[in-house]
């Protein structure tokens, strides 16, 4: 291929790729539910590691109680839901660069994040624990004194560690935590001893623990970190689209639907 060649395909390929681009949404500060129900599809952002509400099988179909729930309430519309991997630590900046429409994976609500999304109605309590293998012996968090503490980046569970330092962080080695993307390499570190506990949502620790074949080598440990609720994330604007969801979850509750998929992925309704 000649240089000159080599430049013409350059320069086609960089105004294809800016094309692309220029295809994408425009930010905006309207509501975005007259676009999603004249489209018939909305973008669900997720931590696609976050087992059991919104995760790739072995197959790399992504599968959880979340992905099954937004599929449930946008049926009800005629909606198809696509569901974007993203960096969870980026989240809020995803949605509101209008890349994906809702932030609906197991997104606990708090005071800090409502001054930068809009939450719908809350529809599953959770709390943070600490898991740990039980040849640690760390019975109460105090028992994390000098141990080494793992956690994902961007989570509410690190966001509490932050805020509330006496509750766990002032106990821990370096008054820090190894930050994860995902809880997967987590509990790898935790089975290999790199770390000594793992702060983690309490129904993730169920879920991932009850399909371990070794569950009675696990610990779980509370402690007084305020309970939680999940909601899903939504932009300030989107308050059409938050009535929707809403309106979505109570003809759920209605129907036993969301008891339904409750059971099928926590054997008993944990929704609220």
């Amino acid at each position: 291929m000649t240089k000159k060649n080599y430049l013409i395909l350059t320069i086609t390929a960089l105004f294809a790729v800016l094309s692309i681009a220029g295809c994408g949404r425009k930010k905006t500060d309207t509501d975005q539910w007259s676009r999603i129900n004249s489209e018939k599809r909305v973008i669900v952002g997720l931590d696609d590691s976050f087992v059991p509400m919104g995760f790739q099988n072995k197959s790399g179909e992504i599968i959880g109680f979340d992905v099954d729930l937004a599929r449930a309430v946008f049926d009800l519309y005629g909606i198809t839901v696509d569901f974007q991997p993203i960096d969870w630590s980026m989240k809020e900046n995803e949605l509101q660069n209008q890349t994906i429409d809702l932030i609906w994976n197991g997104y606990s609500k708090s005071a800090e994040r409502e001054e930068k999304v809009l939450f719908s109605d809350e529809y599953m309590k959770n709390e943070q624990v600490v898991v740990s293998l039980k040849k640690n012996n760390i019975n109460k968090f105090a028992d994390m004194k000098g141990k080494i503490l793992g956690a994902q980046n961007g989570s509410s569970g690190y966001n509490s560690f932050e805020e509330q330092p006496e509750i766990l962080k002032n106990f821990v080695k370096d008054q820090n935590a190894i930050l994860y993307d995902g809880f997967n390499e987590a509990f790898m570190d935790l089975k290999s001893g790199r770390i000594d506990g793992l702060l983690i949502d309490r129904v993730y620790a169920n879920y991932y623990l009850s399909h371990e074949d070794n569950l009675a080598n696990y610990s779980i440990i509370s402690g007084d970190f305020e309970s939680e609720a999940f909601a899903v994330g939504l932009r300030k604007s989107d308050t059409k689209l938050a009535e929707k969801i809403n309106n979505g979850f109570e003809k759920l509750r209605k129907s036993g639907k969301l008891a339904e998929i409750s059971k099928e992925w926590f054997g008993e309704d944990v929704t609220k």
